[in-house]
């Protein structure tokens, strides 16, 4: 029988980072999902083009991708599934008339404000379990990881 490794090769996936914060991910996004965007029939990577829009409008399915860090084909698809229904509109970009801009139409903006408030509070209830000042520190040390973790894919 071969020796045991070393426990500093050991990945402890229930610890590892990555790993946990991948699925906190899904479990928050899989609640918000059954409770606000499977009412309004909402797919996640959908509501994530219409929250940007809503934030940054306007701006090309590019800077959309850019902004979710979705590939573009599933930005293309969100984009041609709210535009159907009416919830995004496309211009024409004044600057590049090669380029479309995207922004809400009054029914996704509507929309948008309706999810947003519902959003809001669920964020409120799932911070509940923390102190104001772990939240504060939750939210420093959100932001240092997301800095660092573009500094080593180069993206910054």
């Amino acid at each position: 029988m071969p020796p045991p490794k070393p426990a500093a090769s050991t990945l402890a996936l229930e610890r590892f980072l990555p790993y946990r914060l991948s699925i906190l991910s899904q479990l928050v996004s899989a609640s918000v999902h059954d409770q606000y965007f499977e009412p309004s029939q909402l797919t996640i990577p959908q509501w994530r083009v219409m929250a940007v829009l809503g934030r940054f409008a306007p701006l090309s399915a590019n800077q959309v991708g850019n902004r979710t860090l979705m590939d573009k084909v599933t930005v293309s698809r969100a984009v041609a599934a709210l535009l159907k229904r009416g919830l995004v509109e496309r211009a024409t970009d004044d600057s590049d008339r090669r380029r479309s801009a995207l922004r809400l139409s009054a029914a996704g903006q509507r929309l948008h404000d309706h999810i947003a408030t519902l959003a809001l509070d669920y964020e409120a209830r799932l911070l509940a379990c923390l102190a104001p000042d772990e939240r504060q520190t939750l939210d420093n040390l959100m932001d240092r990881l997301m800095d660092h973790a573009r500094t080593l894919r180069g993206t910054r």
